[in-house]
């Protein structure tokens, strides 16, 4: 299996390395079933839940992330290397191991309490999906919009689930309270494409008709197509594709950005080497190995790790 990283290894949150706190409280795991056979779900407690963005990203100063790991698979999902900090592979591991913040909602009812919290706009999705597989199971994502829809919280949530129409009434509930937005991530509409780079999300064309759904209902919404591939979906007439999907659809907005390797080179290569060879020295060419930085010492996470993960 393409894929790099510890498969199941020693895992930093328990604090096993000698010194080092554990980044959370409690864990536990449970084998899933039925629906979501083929994933692990470690239950976990976090000791916080708002994080803050690194400096000088767009559109949002905070996050929020419920879940860490996604099994909807994309191959070239940048949020892979965050897997590895808590002791996981980027490969198969971040599609089957998931981590669940059990206290989401409390930690976030806590977190906004008025007097406490400034009241700045919140975004979901942004190293996770909130409406991946185990928001069924677990629901803390509705949990959450529940707390920032009492707040009068602005938020936006990003996603490739058509489960976000679920918690259509709270949304709709927050459109005329606050600001608030539901954009989806549509790569392409290729269908041979996406069953080869996404093949844990919901197909695309639903996603096209849950914005539509949103839309109608007065919540504002875009799509962001993105990342477009190479040689893969890049061609003129696939992009015009999506761009014409998203407006029939209503979208607000529809934002388009390549491909970036940053911390996931290895993984997607080793993938594009069995799925596309011929395309390979093109992908070597455009996206050179960099020297990795200096790795911050055992129990010291860099800056970035703790914006990330919320430590």
């Amino acid at each position: 299996m393409f894929g790099y990283g510890r498969e199941m290894g020693e895992f930093r949150w328990n604090g096993l390395n000698a010194g080092q706190d554990g980044l959370f409280e409690t864990t536990r795991r449970v084998v899933g079933r039925g629906a979501y056979r083929g994933l692990t779900f470690h239950e976990v407690e976090a000791r916080s839940i708002i994080n803050k963005a690194p400096p000088g990203t767009p559109w949002f100063d905070y996050t929020i992330n419920a879940y860490r790991g996604c099994s909807h698979a994309c191959v070239y999902c940048f949020a892979r290397p965050t897997h590895d900090y808590l002791g996981f592979g980027v490969g198969s591991d971040f599609d089957t191991q998931i981590v669940v913040k059990t206290n989401a909602v409390e930690l976030a009812r806590t977190e906004t309490s008025p007097g406490k919290w400034s009241g700045a706009m919140i975004a979901m999705g942004t190293n996770t999906d909130p409406y991946q597989s185990a928001e069924g199971k677990y629901k803390l994502t509705r949990g959450i919009i529940e707390v920032l829809v009492e707040r009068g919280n602005p938020f936006s949530i990003l996603t490739k689930s058509p489960l976000v129409l679920r918690d259509l009434d709270l949304l709709t509930q927050a459109a005329t309270t606050t600001r608030v937005s539901v954009s989806f991530s549509v790569a392409t509409l290729d269908e041979d494409v996406w069953r080869r780079t996404e093949p844990g999300t919901a197909h695309p064309r639903k996603r096209i008709d849950a914005l539509a759904r949103l839309r109608k209902a007065g919540i504002p919404g875009g799509l962001f197509m993105a990342p477009i591939l190479p040689g893969i979906s890049d061609r003129p007439e696939q992009i015009a594709e999506v761009r014409r999907a998203a407006r029939e659809a209503g979208a607000d907005s529809c934002h388009t950005g390549m491909l970036h390797l940053r911390g996931v080179r290895q993984h997607f290569l080793g993938w594009l080497s069995e799925d596309s060879p011929q395309l390979m020295d093109e992908y070597l060419q455009r996206y050179p190995e960099r020297r990795r930085q200096t790795a911050p010492k055992p129990g010291s996470p860099s800056e970035a790790a703790q914006l990330t993960l919320g430590i």
